[in-house]
């Protein structure tokens, strides 16, 4: 893993850890001033309902197949999948990262749920990285 991907993969995880999630301040120093998200919801969120007293709600969550794509300089795409335990749920997540004053900001965000999620009545669950179709051969 290249030094890019690898403090864009710990400011990804970042953003995600419990302790960062109920604390405002610690969410906005990742989060960039024109923060915008799309959730998986289809409710779109910006920085100013993500920095609130009392935080956002903590997830159990781990992270696969990252990647990050250039887009110019100073700006990069990164995307990958969320196994979400807490909410019993997979998504496919992507964020744009800026490099500013110094320092990478997440400003935009979106999940989309994936098929295949691990919820009761459902088959397939993302494991190690891979997709797990539900099928017998």
């Amino acid at each position: 893993m290249d030094e890019l991907t690898q403090i864009l993969h710990a400011l990804e995880l970042q953003h995600l850890k419990p302790e960062v999630r109920v604390t405002p301040a610690e969410m906005a120093k990742v989060l960039a001033d024109e923060f915008f998200e799309i959730g998986s919801s289809g409710i779109i969120f910006y920085k100013k309902d993500c920095v609130v007293e009392g935080g956002l709600e903590p997830w159990d969550v781990s992270m696969s197949d990252f990647q990050v794509h250039p887009l110019a300089d100073g700006v990069v795409l990164t995307t990958y999948r969320c196994e979400n335990r807490t909410r019993m749920r997979n998504t496919l997540r992507s964020s744009i990262w800026k490099l500013i004053d110094g320092r990478w900001q997440l400003a935009f965000h979106q999940g989309t749920i994936a098929a295949g999620t691990f919820a009761a009545g459902t088959t397939g669950a993302i494991a190690a990285g891979t997709i797990d179709s539900g099928t017998k051969e």
